[in-house]
C-alpha cells in the first residue's frame, strides 16, 4: 500500500513539472491560403489541472476559451470543441510542433516561446488632446433595467438643436468604438463628426466595458431597447435633433429603433442588411468559401449544409430546438464530425441566431420615412452591396420615403477600408480604419438635411 502512494505521489510530482513546462504562452502562425494568421495559447495551471485560452490579434479577439488542455507524455492537446477546433502537437526544445484543425480542416502549426512583434500602425485613431468635449455618461434601460455605458462627444459651443447621433455596433459585443483588429472606427467616426459640428453618443454593448450584461439571451430585439433606451436619454437632456448611424446589425437594428421611437429623426445605414437575413448568410458563406479558393466540391459541400441547417433554422416551429436540430444533424450529415457538430449545435441554438435567422429588414424598412442616408462598398463580402444597396432602395420606396440616398463606394470593404479583395482576412492588414470619401459623405448629407 505504501508503495502505491509513493507511486502516485511521484506520478503528481511529474505532472506538475510538465505542467511547469508548458504554461506561459506559446506563439505561432497558420498560413490559410498564403496568408499568415498569428495565434497566440496561454496556459496556466488550475490545480492538479491546465486551463488555456488563445487570442487571434489581426482578428482583435483576446482570451478565446479552451474548453480542455492536456499535456501527456510531452504531447499538447487543446479542444475548443464549441468553435471545431482542435490542436494537438509534440514538445520538442522548447517548440511545440502540431496540426491545428478546424471544422476538419487541418495547418501544421508550430508553436514556440518567442513572439515575432509586429508593430500595428493604425494613423486614423484620434489621439487626445481633443478639441471637443468628450464625457462618459451611463444610464439604465427603459425596458429592461440593464446599465448602459458610453461616451457623448459634443462639439465646443455646441447647440442641441444640432444634429446628434446614437451609433449602434455590428454583430457580436463590442465596446463603445467598435474596436476590432485595434482599429477603432466608431472613435474615427465621432471625432471626425465632432470636429465637423455634429455631436455623437456611442456605446459599450451589453456585458462589455462599463455596460452590464443584461438578461441572458439577448437577441438584437432587445439590443434594439438599448439604443431606444438611448434616444429617451437624449431626449430627456434637451436634443433635439437625434439621428442612429448604425453598423452591419447595427444598420438593421436603427430602422427598428426609428419604429419604436418618433424622436428619432434621421438615420445612416452603414453596410446594413436590406434583403431577408436567410439570403444574406448564404450569400457571405458562398462569397467566403470561393475566396479562401478551396476546390469546387469542397464549396458545393459547405454550403449545401449550410443551406439545409439555416433553412431548418429559419422555418422551425418546434418547442425544442436543440433537441431536434441535434436529431436532424444526425439523421442528415452523419459523416459530420463531432466537433463541428457541436459547434454548429452551439451557434445555431442560441436566442440571438433564432431571432436573427428569421428576421426581414424589410418588415421595419419599409416604414421609414424619415431621412436615410445608405451606403455600402462594392468589396464587401459580409453585406455584398448590390444585392442589400437594392433591397433596402426597395423598402424606401415601398415606404414612400421622400428622401433617401442610396450609394455603392468603389474598392471598400465590410468595415469601409481601402481593401484589395474585401476578404476579412485583410482586416487587420489595412491601415486604414475608416475611408475619409465616406466620412465625408457622412457628415455632409448630416448637415445638409432640413
Amino acid at each position: 500500500m505504501k508503495t502505491k502512494f509513493v507511486f502516485i505521489a511521484l506520478l503528481l510530482m511529474f505532472q506538475n513539472l510538465f505542467s511547469q513546462n508548458i504554461t506561459g504562452s506559446w506563439y505561432g502562425n497558420l498560413d490559410v491560403q498564403g496568408q499568415e494568421l498569428p495565434l497566440v495559447f496561454h496556459i496556466e495551471k488550475e490545480g492538479n489541472y491546465l486551463k488555456s485560452t488563445f487570442d487571434s490579434p489581426t482578428q482583435g479577439a483576446k482570451g478565446i476559451p479552451i474548453q480542455k488542455t492536456l499535456f501527456e507524455n510531452n504531447e499538447l492537446t487543446f479542444n475548443a470543441s464549441n468553435l471545431g477546433i482542435t490542436f494537438s502537437g509534440k514538445l520538442n526544445a522548447q517548440k511545440i510542433d502540431g496540426i491545428f484543425s478546424q471544422s476538419g480542416i487541418n495547418f501544421p502549426l508550430l508553436l514556440s516561446r518567442n513572439a515575432e512583434t509586429t508593430v500595428v500602425n493604425r494613423p486614423q485613431t484620434p489621439k487626445p488632446p481633443f478639441n471637443y468635449n468628450s464625457d462618459d455618461v451611463t444610464f439604465k434601460n427603459d425596458t429592461e433595467g440593464n446599465l448602459l455605458a458610453g461616451t457623448l462627444a459634443t462639439p465646443k459651443n455646441f447647440n442641441k438643436n444640432q444634429p446628434i447621433l446614437v451609433m449602434i455596433t455590428g454583430s457580436g459585443a463590442q465596446d463603445r468604438n467598435e474596436e476590432m483588429f485595434e482599429h477603432k472606427p466608431f472613435l474615427v467616426i465621432a471625432d471626425d463628426l465632432a470636429k465637423k459640428g455634429i455631436a455623437t453618443l456611442r456605446l459599450d454593448d451589453r456585458g462589455i466595458g462599463g455596460s452590464e450584461k443584461g438578461k441572458e439571451g439577448a437577441t438584437s430585439e432587445d439590443f434594439a431597447t438599448d439604443i431606444n433606451s438611448a434616444v429617451n436619454y437624449l431626449v430627456k437632456n434637451g436634443y433635439k435633433n437625434i439621428g442612429l448611424i448604425g453598423h452591419s446589425e447595427g444598420g438593421m437594428i436603427a430602422p427598428m429603433v426609428a419604429d419604436l421611437n418618433k424622436n428619432v429623426k434621421f438615420l445612416v445605414l452603414l453596410a446594413a442588411p436590406g434583403i431577408p437575413i436567410l439570403d444574406l448568410v448564404l450569400d457571405q458563406n458562398k462569397k467566403l468559401a470561393e475566396s479562401a479558393n478551396l476546390p469546387q466540391d469542397a464549396i458545393d459541400d459547405v454550403l449545401a449544409i449550410k443551406s439545409k441547417t439555416f433553412s431548418f433554422a429559419k422555418n422551425y416551429k418546434g418547442k425544442d430546438f436543440k433537441t431536434d436540430f441535434t436529431k436532424y444533424l444526425e439523421e442528415n450529415f452523419p459523416k459530420m464530425i463531432a466537433q463541428e457538430r457541436e459547434a454548429y449545435i452551439a451557434q445555431m441554438s442560441s436566442a440571438w441566431f433564432q431571432y436573427f435567422i428569421k428576421f426581414n429588414p424589410d418588415d421595419y424598412l419599409s416604414k421609414v420615412k424619415i431621412p436615410v442616408l445608405v451606403v455600402d462598398g462594392s468589396l464587401d463580402m459580409q453585406v455584398s452591396a448590390k444585392e442589400n444597396l437594392a433591397g433596402i432602395k426597395k423598402s424606401l420606396i415601398k415606404a414612400e420615403n421622400k428622401k433617401f440616398e442610396v450609394l455603392e463606394f468603389e474598392g471598400l470593404n465590410h468595415l469601409f477600408q481601402t481593401a484589395t479583395t474585401g476578404n476579412p482576412s485583410e482586416y487587420g492588414q489595412i491601415e486604414e480604419t475608416f475611408s475619409p470619401k465616406v466620412l465625408d459623405k457622412i457628415s455632409s448629407w448630416i448637415l445638409a438635411l432640413k
